[in-house]
């Protein structure tokens, strides 16, 4: 019987979303990594399969319900752990995310076993492989940053858990992104004009009318998408003009909201006379 091709698929994209310098996910078999380093921080999930690597002169493994955190500059290898070798998504984070202070603590202790982690990790990549959903990925990746502090700073988990309330904190950002419906608006740059810590915000208003601050702009895209389709607008007309991404992306959203297609929806209209 003729030996297995080893499998190397690979896809890669820079996303547009503040922190993330690099998004890359891969299938391998019978590859392994040599020594190397990064400039950016590792964040990695293996969704079949397993990787083992060494770091620091130390041995580590990456089951399924675990993420590993590589430090920058620090060498490390990986190669498959069984002759199935594995799939990976990963994320190379910047400084603004996690700082080089971190660096020690991330070398002791990469690999962290925290389903929720685990879970928001996913999100983020299912947020950037859509486009138009740039709004999303931050917020998530926000409160990823934040659990990763807690890990590597050793504070109790959950200790951020807490929602800190403050209505009025929340109330001018729900007035920012109203008025930002169509254009959109970024994380940090909300921050920014509220002076205000980025995950705070994302808390401060899921606390506050319990929707994040990404779902509360696409509802309010959709229900203007609504109007418009109503009016005898084509969807494709619809999208840009209610900033989405293009119509696909208002499709999905739309469906999601109202639970039809905008075609359909606007197909059922009772038009006035």
């Amino acid at each position: 019987m003729a030996a297995q091709r080893p499998q190397r698929e690979v896809s890669a994209w820079r996303p547009r979303i503040p922190g993330v310098v690099e998004v890359f996910h891969a299938h391998f078999t019978g590859y392994a990594y040599p020594m190397h380093v990064h400039e950016a921080w590792t964040l990695l999930i293996v969704d079949d399969g397993a990787v083992r690597y060494d770091l620091d002169r130390h041995e580590h493994g990456t089951p399924h319900d675990t993420v590993s955190l590589l430090p920058p500059h620090v060498p490390h290898n990986g190669s498959p752990a069984t002759s199935q070798g594995f799939r990976k998504r990963v994320l190379y984070l910047d400084s603004s995310v996690l700082g080089e202070d971190l660096i020690g603590a991330a070398v002791d202790g990469p690999d962290l076993r925290d389903p929720v982690l685990r879970r928001r990790v996913g999100q983020v990549h299912g947020a950037l492989a859509r486009p138009g959903d740039e709004l999303e990925a931050e917020s998530r990746l926000t409160l990823v940053g934040e659990r990763l502090r807690e890990h590597l700073r050793d504070r109790p988990r959950g200790a951020a858990e807490v929602r800190r309330a403050d209505p009025a904190l929340a109330r001018r950002l729900r007035e920012l992104l109203d008025e930002h419906v169509n254009r959109g608006l970024g994380l940090r740059e909300a921050a920014r004009l509220l002076h205000a810590h980025p995950a705070h915000l994302v808390r401060a208003f899921s606390g506050a009318y319990g929707i994040a601050p990404h779902q509360y702009l696409m509802s309010r895209r959709v229900g203007r998408a609504r109007r418009l389709l109503l009016a005898g607008r084509p969807p494709s007309e619809v999208a840009s003009a209610t900033g989405f991404y293009d119509q696909a992306h208002l499709t999905r959203h739309f469906g999601r909201l109202v639970g039809v297609t905008p075609g359909r929806y606007q197909s059922s209209a009772r038009w006035a006379s």
